[in-house]
């Protein structure tokens, strides 16, 4: 694409030569004399100023100066991905139909145009919807459902009885079905598992990371709901609920039972309590940990997680600890040699 076409593609506004060629994306550190990048924060600009990248998105207020052509958008970040769809090539799509390696139940149900790849495993009263694909070593337990164009990657599991929605992707190695962690304590301290009888329903237009486990619930189901998108090596546990479109970085951690909201953010390692609510549009910082209820549209962070405000007071006050600790022990001082002299 032009630097032209990309700007009008942006409705964005190109100084510089229009007739340039950008022939991919990189960071500024980065990015080749062809090559596309963006300024997402002025501590950058001594980083733009060596940039060899064939021009640049900026915010349309930004003031400074570039090497080579900037267009002014009103997101960078956003453009980007606009600009990185328009020209990414389209996926790797393997042909409809069952790999000769691939074991399918006799009565397992394969939608028009699904790709069966090699060495898959289909169980009894399984089924793929239309022109969803499992790639090489994907495992479908028995009477368990993927829906329509859906995208298993390698070495997917998808166990008894569990469901999987349209338009769906889970990547390499995530398990879904697993046994929730349920164990009753006997007098004598062993442990005697509790039968997990439940499933997982998985919403459509759902993306789930590597290595991502979610596990069945012990009666009823766990409930991932339509548009969430989970980071790799996350754990949800029995029963969870979690709202449609809410996304969750890496490492999370959800206890058994918790019910997450619509739209709510995690960042990477947060977790939660069992059997608590995290209220719609809620926010949970990086390694933040919720052990009560969180109200809609909070924001939280730290161990035990705290209003954010009230938490950057708290880590405000701490980079003084030493400080306050000097002038608290000079004044104990000053205490006693008046107590002394009186």
């Amino acid at each position: 694409m032009t630097l032209t076409e990309i700007a009008t593609l942006l409705d964005g506004v190109l100084e510089g030569d229009g007739s340039l060629t950008v022939s991919g994306l990189s960071g500024l550190r980065e990015a080749r004399p062809t090559e596309l990048s963006l300024l997402t924060h002025r501590r950058y600009a001594d980083v733009l100023a060596e940039t060899k990248a064939i021009a640049v998105l900026v915010r349309k207020n930004w003031e400074g100066e570039s090497p080579c052509p900037v267009i002014r958008v009103a997101n960078p970040d956003i453009a980007m991905t606009q600009v990185a769809r328009a020209m990414a090539p389209p996926p790797h799509v393997p042909p409809p139909g069952v790999h000769p390696t691939a074991v399918v139940a006799a009565d397992a149900v394969i939608g028009e145009g699904a790709s069966i790849g090699p060495h898959c495993v289909i169980e009894v009263g399984a089924s793929v919807g239309a022109k969803s694909v499992m790639y090489a070593g994907s495992y479908l337990g028995a009477g368990a459902s993927v829906g329509s164009e859906s995208t298993l990657h390698p070495h997917v599991s998808v166990r008894d009885g569990c469901r999987i929605g349209n338009r769906t992707t889970i990547h390499d190695g995530s398990v879904v079905g697993s046994d929730g962690f349920g164990y009753d304590r006997q007098e004598d301290g062993s442990w005697v598992k509790i039968p997990q009888l439940g499933i997982v329903d998985i919403g459509d237009d759902v993306e789930i990371g590597a290595n991502v486990t979610i596990d069945r619930a012990r009666f009823g189901r766990t409930l991932i709901g339509n548009g969430v998108k989970l980071d790799n090596l996350i754990q949800i546990a029995h029963n969870v609920v979690v709202g449609e479109n809410t996304a969750m970085a890496a490492q999370c951690g959800l206890s058994g039972s918790t019910v997450i909201g619509r739209n709510v953010q995690m960042g990477g390692q947060a977790s939660t309590s069992g059997h608590l609510t995290i209220g719609d549009n809620a926010i949970l910082g990086g390694r933040s940990t919720a052990i009560r209820d969180l109200p809609p549209g909070s924001f939280s962070m730290g161990y035990v997680a705290t209003p954010h405000k009230e938490w950057k007071r708290i880590h405000a006050a701490t980079q003084h600890l030493p400080e306050l600790v000097r002038k608290v022990t000079e004044l104990g001082q000053a205490i006693a040699k008046r107590e002394e002299q009186a």
